[in-house]
């Protein structure tokens, strides 16, 4: 197995800006995006082949790719406090929590470890080029990149996710097997969430280069085959109404913050005198029906706003750091005519019709209209070059984002 180590890493390229969403991608088998959502997004699997076609090019041409990212390196990444990291043994089953020394890892040809490292795409970059990949779906719904990294043997063992996933095999093989099965009942014996009665139906070796897509709900176990196998993950989330419904309310209940004729007490001149004074008053409720009805609180517009500030909150492990020598406002909008000004890793960005919201707050509000054009853009292209000089820098949400760290200048 000494190749794999010498093979040269391969780099995944940056999706273009524009994708192209009807015509066929080596990524889903040669069918294109349209018919994978239409066929496939959230029904049933697919095994792709040679989804990254480099693999197999490579190959034939008497060479080899490994993972963009090396062993050595994610055993270091491990070690960071502010990634999320576990390692799971499977004889018997345990569990632990990162970050790791390096001697608290299983060394590379061990059996029966997986190390995974979850947010890659915070701490490498390559890592975010391939979620570029997958932008033809919503951001709303994407969660993260996760790599898994195991000795033969390794695994998490049988179990069941509730979101849509994208298995993209690096280094190494893995067996896949998958099963649509309906009993989803765990082992309450074991640390983690195993499945008691697994039974696969299919089953799959992936080589480097091959991708697995699994809808949510299909129980599915991968073993890895061969010393430091790779499998990246690229999951999507599905948040669950009351989730979104709680969150929308609770930012709805804050917004009454801002409308003043909620400042007024509550009266009644023409309450009568009472022989049930133990009841909730008639007229309490009248005026407190009418006010309800005046916020229109029965209209889904009224949630969404919180909603998606929700959906934009980055990960609770998230850390974001100013820059340690900030440019000036007249700097700031020098540097924006050259370097590429994109979201950090970790800010989550996504558009309500005209408003964007950034990391749980509405950045466009009371912004000029060059400013919030400018945020558009970056939501929209995940950058921005400004090559107009624009006005009102120093107070604007643009250079306050930069200050936080949640906006950050790409090199030239």
């Amino acid at each position: 197995m000494t190749s794999f180590y010498l093979s040269k890493p391969y780099q995944p390229p940056e999706a273009p800006r524009n994708l192209p969403l009807d015509q066929p991608w080596a990524l889903f088998g040669n069918i294109s995006p349209d018919l994978f959502m239409k066929k496939y997004w959230h029904k049933k699997p697919l095994l792709i082949r040679g989804a990254i076609p480099a693999f197999s090019l490579a190959k034939k041409n008497a060479s080899e790719l490994s993972s963009p990212i090396s062993a050595q390196e994610l055993f270091e990444l491990a070690g960071d406090e502010l990634l999320e990291s576990r390692l799971i043994q499977s004889k018997p089953w345990s569990l632990k929590s990162g970050p790791f020394k390096r001697k608290a890892i299983p060394k590379i040809d061990q059996t029966d470890w997986t190390l995974l490292l979850q947010g890659m795409e915070a701490h490498h970059p390559t890592a975010a080029a391939i979620l570029s990949w997958f932008r033809f779906i919503p951001d709303a719904r994407l969660d993260d990149l996760m790599i898994s990294i195991a000795g033969v043997g390794g695994g998490v063992g049988p179990h069941c996710d509730s979101y849509d996933v994208f298995l993209i095999q690096m280094s190494g093989r893995r067996q896949w097997r998958i099963s649509s099965q309906h009993d989803l009942s765990l082992n309450p014996a074991l640390p983690l969430k195993i499945l008691q009665n697994f039974s696969a139906e299919q089953d799959w070796v992936l080589e480097p280069g091959d991708m697995l897509y699994l809808p949510p709900h299909i129980a599915h176990d991968g073993i890895a085959l061969d010393a430091g196998c790779q499998t990246w993950s690229v999951g999507f989330r599905s948040p669950s109404f009351k989730e979104l419904l709680q969150e929308g309310l609770w930012r709805l209940a804050e917004s009454l913050e801002d409308i003043p004729e909620l400042e007024e007490k509550f009266a009644d001149p023409q309450q009568k005198a009472s022989q049930t004074p133990e009841n909730l008053p008639e007229e309490l409720i009248k005026q407190l029906e009418n006010k309800l009805a005046g916020l229109k609180l029965d209209q889904i517009g009224q949630f969404l706003p919180g909603i998606t500030a929700y959906l934009t909150e980055p990960k609770q492990q998230a850390y974001f750091r100013g820059p340690e020598t900030p440019l000036s406002p007249s700097q700031f909008a020098k540097k924006l005519g050259s370097h590429a000004l994109t979201p950090h890793p970790q800010t989550r960005i996504l558009c309500l019709k005209n408003e964007v919201y950034c990391n749980g707050e509405k950045v466009t509000k009371g912004q000029t209209k060059p400013i919030q054009e400018a945020w558009r853009s970056i939501a929209a292209t995940k950058k921005l070059i400004q090559r107009k000089s624009l006005h009102g820098i120093a107070d604007s949400s643009l250079y306050d984002a930069y200050l936080s760290g949640w906006l950050i200048f790409q090199s030239a």
